[in-house]
């Protein structure tokens, strides 16, 4: 019983920490999502992203119900039901914050990947997008899925180019899911270091 509610405080602390004090209560985000459909950034170092749940799986081909699962870095993973990226995964990362558009809240990270260190992904594959206010009905790809802190998310994995990203707003006008074809740089302005 003491394991157990001691696991409890830890996860609740640590869900504390990764929530903007101005964003959403975490308990209704853990109630609204599974803790392996949720992503967050807080900065180059602490953040997850969906991924394919199983190895060696195109994005396109991850996106149907089950087929995608959240991975993340050695120092941002707080569940052992969420993935972890290796900590070689990226070989640049930025990491930015700010206000948007209208004003409303953000947090990205942007960068070079190695695709062939996450089993998950295929290094030829061109890559494709999950959101949170995209796919069918509006509801997310992955459904349900949900950034800490913020209202909305973007994420695109290109492991054909070397290239991945993500962006929490609290704002959709900053987290547009009409382009999923584009590309990183025009989803999410950034530092993209020639990736290649």
């Amino acid at each position: 019983m003491f394991h157990t509610l001691l696991t409890s405080l830890v996860l609740s602390t640590a869900l504390s920490a990764f929530a903007s004090p101005s964003g959403p209560d975490v308990r209704a985000i853990e109630g609204r999502a599974a803790v392996d459909n949720i992503v967050y950034v807080t900065n180059a170092e602490k953040h997850c992203m969906i991924m394919p749940r199983d190895p060696h799986t195109n994005i396109g081909d991850s996106e149907h119900p089950g087929g995608m699962k959240t991975y993340c870095t050695p120092a941002g993973r707080y569940d052992s039901k969420q993935g972890q990226l290796p900590a070689d995964f990226w070989s640049n990362i930025a990491f930015k914050s700010g206000k948007g558009k209208n004003g409303g809240r953000y947090a990205q990270v942007t960068g070079c990947i190695r695709p062939s260190h996450l089993s998950r992904l295929n290094p030829g594959d061109d890559g494709g997008q999950y959101d949170s206010s995209g796919g069918q009905g509006g509801k997310g790809n992955p459904q349900g899925s949900v950034c800490l802190g913020y209202n909305h998310y973007v994420e695109l994995v290109e492991p054909g180019g070397n290239r991945a990203c993500i962006k929490c707003c609290d704002d959709a006008a900053d987290c547009p899911t009409n382009k999923d074809t584009a590309g990183c740089p025009a989803v999410i302005p950034g530092n993209y270091f020639n990736c290649n």
